[in-house]
C-alpha cells in the first residue's frame, strides 16, 4: 500500500499536467477581444519596468510556481517594498463598454501582513516613466487581496475625479469580499465592469459581490457628492438637553432599604468537618533541606529551611484555624438609586443643520479614467507571492475560458496534492476516494465537451476495480491527448485568433531583476 501512494500521486500529477497543456492550447481559440494578456512565460525584463525609487528595494524574479511548470512574477524577499509597472500600447477606455480585469496570485508562503493587488494606472504626467512608479502614481482602479491584522479584504477602489473641485478622490468598496482562507493555493480575481454601472467581483470564478458604482450604499465616499452637508459653523445651543432618561424626582427610598447591609455574610449553618486538624499548619519546614555550606548568617541573615506542603493535611479535610465560609447576603440591596424615567425636556441628539453642498453635482454615470499602465506597488512581510495571467478584455467568456485553461488545472493539482498528502495516514481507501473526487471534478470541466461521458465511464470503471486505478489515469490521459492532437492538426489548416502573449512553455531559467 505504501508503494502505491507515490505512484497514484505521480500519475495524478501527470494527468493534471497533460490537462494544463491541453487547456493552454485552447487559449489560441479565444476571441480577439483581449486588450492585454501577460502570461509571464518569458522573462519580464524589458517589458515590465522595475521602479528605481529608493524605497522599493524588493527583488522581482521570473520563477516557476511551486509544483508546476508554469512561470510567474515572484516577490522574492521578505519585509520589502516592491514596485513594477508595464505600460500598455494604448490607453484602455473604461466607460460605455464592458471591461474585465483579471489576474492570478498565489501566496506560496501564506500572508500575515501584506498586499497582493494591482493598480490600473491612468495616464501619467508628460515625461513620466515606469522607472518613477511609486505609491503617488495616480491610478484609475486598484483591485486585489490585502491582509494584515484585522484587515482581510479584496480591495476594489475607484479613483474618480470630482467635477466641481477637480480633485481625485478614492472611493472604497464598503463591504469587500474576504481573502480566500487557503492562501497557499492559486486563486484568480476578476472584476467585471459593465456599461450600466454594475460591477461584479469574482474569486475563482464565483461571484462574491455585485455592486453599483453609483450607489452610496456600496462605496464610501459615494461617487456623487451629497446634496447637503452638515453646517461646519453650526453650534450646539447651551441649553440643549440631549439626555433621554433622568432619575424620577418623585421616587423615594423604601423605609426597609438597608444600604449598609454587606454583600456577603458568614454561613451560620456551616459545620467544621470531622477530622479537621486545627493545630496543624498548611506548610512545614522541609526536613530534608540542608543549610548551604557557603551561607553566611551575618551577610545572608538567619537561614530558614524552605516550606513544603504539610503531609498530614493531604488526607485531612483541612488544617489550621477553621473559619465559617462566606455566603451571599439575601438581604443585600446596595445603594438605592431612583428609577429612570423619560426626560420631559429631552430635545433629541443634537446634529448640525444641513446646508446645500457647494461641491454637489449630478452624475448619471461615472467618468472613469482610462488605463494606460498596470502596476504592482506593495509592501509585504512575506516572500513567495506569485502573480500570473494578468488580463484586460472586453469579453466575459474569454476571461472565463482563460480561468478554466490556466488557473483551474493548477488549482485542482494543488488541491489533489494536499488531499493525497493529508490522506497518507488514512490508508489506501482514503487515497482512492481523494483521487476519485479530483477526477470527477476534472470530468466536470466544460472544456472536455463531447469527451466528458467517456471520461466519466473510465472513472466509474476504476471505482469498481480500484486496483487498476493507475492504468485508468493513464487511459484518461489518452482520452485527453486525442482531442489535443486534433486541435493541433486543425490549427495547421486554419489559424486561430491568438492572444497577445505566446503560449506557455516549460523551458527557461529563473531570472532576477531589481
Amino acid at each position: 500500500m505504501e508503494e502505491l501512494k507515490p505512484k497514484v500521486c505521480c500519475c495524478l500529477q501527470l494527468f493534471c499536467l497533460i490537462l494544463i497543456g491541453f487547456f493552454t492550447c485552447e487559449i489560441n481559440a479565444s476571441s480577439g477581444s483581449n486588450i492585454f494578456y501577460e502570461t509571464f512565460d518569458q522573462s519580464f525584463e524589458g517589458r515590465w519596468i522595475v521602479s528605481e525609487k529608493e524605497d522599493y528595494s524588493g527583488v522581482w524574479n521570473h520563477s516557476k510556481s511551486q509544483g508546476h511548470e508554469d512561470y510567474g512574477l515572484l516577490v522574492s524577499e521578505k519585509a520589502r517594498k516592491y514596485a513594477i509597472a508595464k505600460e500598455l500600447d494604448e490607453p484602455v477606455e473604461l466607460n460605455d463598454r464592458p471591461i474585465v480585469l483579471q489576474f492570478e496570485v498565489r501566496l506560496q508562503n501564506g500572508l500575515e501582513c501584506g498586499g497582493a493587488y494591482l493598480k490600473f494606472l491612468r495616464p501619467q504626467a508628460s515625461g513620466w516613466s515606469p522607472k518613477e512608479f511609486d505609491n503617488e502614481s495616480p491610478y484609475s482602479i486598484m483591485f486585489g487581496p490585502d491582509k494584515c491584522g484585522l484587515t482581510n479584504k479584496v480591495h476594489f477602489i475607484v479613483n474618480h475625479k470630482n467635477l466641481k473641485t477637480g480633485e481625485y478622490v478614492e472611493h472604497h468598496l464598503r463591504y469587500p469580499p474576504v481573502v480566500p482562507w487557503d492562501l497557499k493555493r492559486s486563486h484568480v480575481y476578476t472584476a467585471i465592469l459593465k456599461p450600466d454601472n454594475k460591477v461584479k467581483i469574482l474569486i475563482d470564478g464565483v461571484e462574491k459581490k455585485e455592486i453599483s458604482l453609483m450607489s452610496s450604499e456600496d462605496f464610501r465616499p459615494s461617487l456623487v457628492p451629497p446634496k447637503t452637508i452638515p453646517d461646519p459653523d453650526d453650534k450646539r445651543p447651551e441649553d440643549w438637553d440631549d439626555v433621554s432618561k433622568i432619575p424620577d424626582p418623585d421616587a423615594k427610598k423604601p423605609e426597609d432599604w438597608d444600604e449598609d447591609a454587606p454583600m456577603e455574610i458568614l454561613d451560620e449553618d456551616a459545620v467544621k468537618p470531622d477530622g479537621w486538624l486545627d493545630d496543624e499548619p498548611d506548610e512545614v519546614d522541609d526536613p530534608d533541606a540542608i543549610k548551604p555550606e557557603d551561607w553566611d548568617d551575618e551577610e545572608d541573615g538567619e537561614w530558614e529551611a524552605p516550606k513544603i506542603d504539610n503531609p498530614k493535611c493531604e488526607t485531612a479535610p483541612g488544617c489550621g484555624e477553621w473559619k465559617r465560609p462566606m455566603i451571599k447576603n439575601p438581604n443585600y440591596k446596595g445603594k438605592w438609586e431612583a428609577p429612570l424615567i423619560d426626560n420631559p425636556n429631552f430635545m433629541g441628539i443634537w446634529k448640525p443643520r444641513e446646508i446645500p453642498n457647494v461641491d454637489y453635482y449630478d452624475l448619471d454615470k461615472p467618468n472613469l479614467e482610462p488605463v494606460a499602465a498596470i502596476g504592482i506597488e506593495i509592501w509585504t512581510l512575506h516572500n513567495g507571492i506569485l502573480f500570473d495571467n494578468i488580463l484586460i478584455t472586453r469579453d466575459e467568456k474569454t476571461a472565463a475560458s482563460i480561468r478554466d485553461t490556466t488557473w483551474k488545472p493548477k488549482f485542482l493539482l494543488e488541491q489533489a496534492n494536499e488531499t493525497v498528502g493529508a490522506s497518507s495516514n488514512d490508508g489506501l481507501k482514503g487515497i482512492q476516494k481523494s483521487v476519485f473526487d479530483v477526477l470527477y471534478k476534472i470530468a466536470d470541466l466544460p472544456i472536455l465537451g463531447d469527451h466528458k461521458m467517456k471520461v466519466v465511464e473510465l472513472i466509474e470503471e476504476a471505482e469498481k476495480k480500484p486496483n487498476i486505478i493507475v492504468g485508468i489515469i493513464v487511459s484518461l490521459a489518452v482520452v485527453i491527448v486525442g482531442p489535443l492532437f486534433k486541435i493541433l492538426l486543425a490549427s495547421k489548416k486554419k489559424p486561430a485568433v491568438k492572444v497577445n502573449v505566446a503560449p506557455k512553455k516549460d523551458g527557461g531559467k529563473t531570472s532576477t531583476m531589481r
